[in-house]
């Protein structure tokens, strides 16, 4: 959510916003609304995909045409989170989710 609310909020310490539906500002809402969903343990699965897929554009884009290396290139961070957000996609939320007290209050 800290990348998102820099991106968007100018908050903490960034220079200027991105235009309105610009690329930055795109990544932007997706990583404050999919890094709030998944803290909240709500439409984690979803969030996690949409925020790995975005995390996984992020490095190609940004990172991959300086140097094919992670280390080299500084995309270590977009390729780390790139696979945790993979992992909750399988991994699902955990039991204090919001999506694990909707699943118990449903009926069966």
């Amino acid at each position: 959510m800290a990348h998102g609310t820099q991106k968007l909020l100018g908050f903490p310490f960034a220079e200027s916003g991105p235009a309105a539906f610009s690329l930055s500002w795109t990544a932007g809402v997706i990583e404050l609304v999919c890094g709030a969903l998944i803290a909240a343990g709500f439409l984690t699965r979803a969030a996690a995909f949409l925020a790995s897929g975005m995390m996984a554009v992020a490095y190609w884009i940004a990172h991959a045409p300086q140097d094919f290396f992670p280390v080299n290139n500084g995309g270590d961070a977009a390729i780390l989170y790139c696979f945790v957000f993979l992992y909750l996609v399988f991994a699902g939320p955990g039991p204090w989710s919001v999506d694990a007290m909707r699943s118990q209050a449903t009926p069966r």
